[in-house]
């Protein structure tokens, strides 16, 4: 039996979302081997209950909200709690290192993973990704306003970070 257009849709939207997914994952673990174990779930997930998308809203929005429930969900299991560790990318994992070179990218990354808790996903949504305010506070599945004030807190704490970091003087 052929398998439905659906179907293959949305395996092929997520390979092109796999990237995203797993920054955004390794926000909310703080390690890369829990964010592609986190992936590889809300992957296997979203294929599973594709029916039960939303096709008006964003694929990549509810495959975010899918991630940050798993994730709450299983520390509630494991009785973790879901804050970034710092060490995610302190492992040299080349395909996290795109677009910089692997001295910016390490530090970067380490410097975003480094954010206090609850900072790093709402940064990455808003000024890594793209997404609207309000976007962000219905994947994070908080209010408007707190979105906004984290981000600001995110913003100041890297501003202060790179301030002190940078060799550059212009």
């Amino acid at each position: 039996m052929p398998t439905p257009v659906a179907a293959i849709d949305i395996r092929r939207d997520l390979v092109g979302l796999l990237p995203k997914l797993r920054r955004f994952a390794v926000t909310l673990t703080g390690d890369l081997a829990e964010a592609d174990e986190l992936v590889q779930n809300v992957c296997q997930r979203g294929i599973a209950k594709f029916h039960l998308w939303n096709s008006g809203g964003k694929l990549e929005s509810w495959l975010y909200t899918m991630a940050r429930h798993q994730w709450v969900d299983e520390a509630r299991r494991h009785k973790l709690r879901p804050a970034g560790k710092g060490n995610a990318l302190e492992q040299g994992d080349p395909a996290s290192q795109t677009h910089l070179n692997p001295v910016e990218a390490g530090e970067a990354h380490r410097l975003v993973t480094s954010l206090p808790e609850g900072l790093a996903s709402v940064f990455l949504l808003v000024d890594v990704e793209g997404h609207s305010y309000k976007q962000a506070a219905d994947v994070l599945g908080i209010p408007l306003a707190a979105v906004t004030s984290r981000l600001s807190s995110a913003r100041l704490y890297l501003a202060s970070q790179g301030h002190s970091r940078s060799s550059r003087r212009f």
